[in-house]
């Protein structure tokens, strides 16, 4: 039987997934990194992107808008603002918001945030991008 960890995937308003991995995929500033059970501790910053769960030898797979990774030997904690399952992804919605980050990233003259407005579209591009891969993976 494999080694396993135990996951905690939290979002600001609920617990998306808890339960043990024989691995997890996460997307660091730094680049993706791979955790296995018996991982040194790390605390580290997050950018949006997919969250993979191997359990089984299966992959779960979790959206996060970004947030904070911590590994401990047996606990792994994702903690992010946005948390969701990849399959209760809204591609439609993730379309408009790139739409209007956009749109407000192109008005020179609106009062906007534009760091804001750039941060709303690596977010909705990090979405478009995981659906799109995930929908290549059920066509294979």
């Amino acid at each position: 039987m494999a080694m396993t960890m135990h996951v905690d995937i939290v979002s600001a308003e609920e617990e998306i997934f808890s339960g043990s991995a024989e691995m997890l995929f996460v997307p660091l500033e730094t680049g993706e990194v791979g955790i296995l059970p018996r991982h040194s501790a790390l605390l580290a910053r997050m950018k949006p992107g997919e969250v993979r769960v191997r359990q089984g030898g299966e992959d779960q797979f979790f959206y996060v808008s970004g947030g904070l990774l911590e590994v401990q030997p047996h606990v792994v904690t994702v903690l992010s603002d946005t948390a969701v399952r990849a399959k209760d992804l809204d591609e439609a919605a993730a379309l408009e918001a790139q739409r209007r980050a956009e749109e407000a990233l192109k008005d020179r003259k609106a009062d906007i945030d534009y760091a804001r407005a750039q941060a709303e579209l690596i977010e909705a591009m990090a979405q478009l991008r995981m659906i799109h891969r995930l929908r290549d993976k059920l066509k294979r």
